[in-house]
């Protein structure tokens, strides 16, 4: 072993000798340079990646927040049929929704809210025409998306958590606006602005 490391350092110190050390220094140097671009390059290629990651989790949660903001503006309007159709789109947005930017208790909360979410999207969707069913599924699935938006954001808008005393047989109910004013979606027209804002999500 050590006539081995020996004639190492002899054949090290007979190449320091030669002419043509400096051209191997120098390509040295230029491979550590082509090394230390790659890296970069590679580095420059994962931040690239995780900010697309970033950008299709947002673009995500913005279109569920969206779709939901639209079914709401329907049970306010008293239109079923808007509601149902809003409904069957809200469904689509859970399953297309992007999970790649979340974390792991994230994605477990979202996989959570997001099974319950769909199934009464769903029963929104396929009950037109029976707006009463289809408010007492709104009940639970805005429960859903106050704790959705609670865990991955707003989808970059302010949003409004208000209460309605009224809503449930009395027991009362959230739901999430966009809009600071009151817009009742369980009494619709008969009682537009009956509820309080019980919080800004910003």
């Amino acid at each position: 072993m050590k006539n081995i490391f020996f004639g190492f350092v002899i054949g090290a110190t007979t190449l320091a000798a030669c002419n043509d050390s400096n051209n191997k220094v120098a390509e040295n140097k230029n491979d550590n340079r082509d090394t230390a671009q790659v890296k970069a390059q590679a580095g420059s290629s994962t931040a690239t990646t995780a900010t697309v990651a970033e950008v299709k989790g947002t673009t995500s949660i913005k279109e569920i927040v969206t779709t939901y903001l639209q079914l709401k503006n329907a049970f306010t309007k008293d239109n079923s049929n808007d509601a149902a159709s809003a409904g069957t789109s809200l469904q689509t947005a859970f399953k297309n929704f992007d999970k790649i930017a979340l974390t792991a208790p994230q994605e477990k909360l979202f996989e959570e809210v997001a099974d319950d979410a769909s199934e009464h999207a769903e029963h929104i969707g396929k009950n037109g025409g029976n707006i009463v069913h289809q408010r007492e599924h709104f009940i639970m699935l805005s429960k859903d998306m106050a704790d959705l938006i609670k865990t991955l954001g707003n989808g970059g808008q302010t949003l409004y958590k208000d209460f309605c005393p009224m809503a449930n047989d009395g027991k009362g109910a959230i739901w999430i606006s966009e809009t600071k004013d009151i817009k009742n979606p369980y009494l619709g027209k008969a009682m537009p602005t009956c509820g309080t804002l019980k919080e800004e999500i910003k």
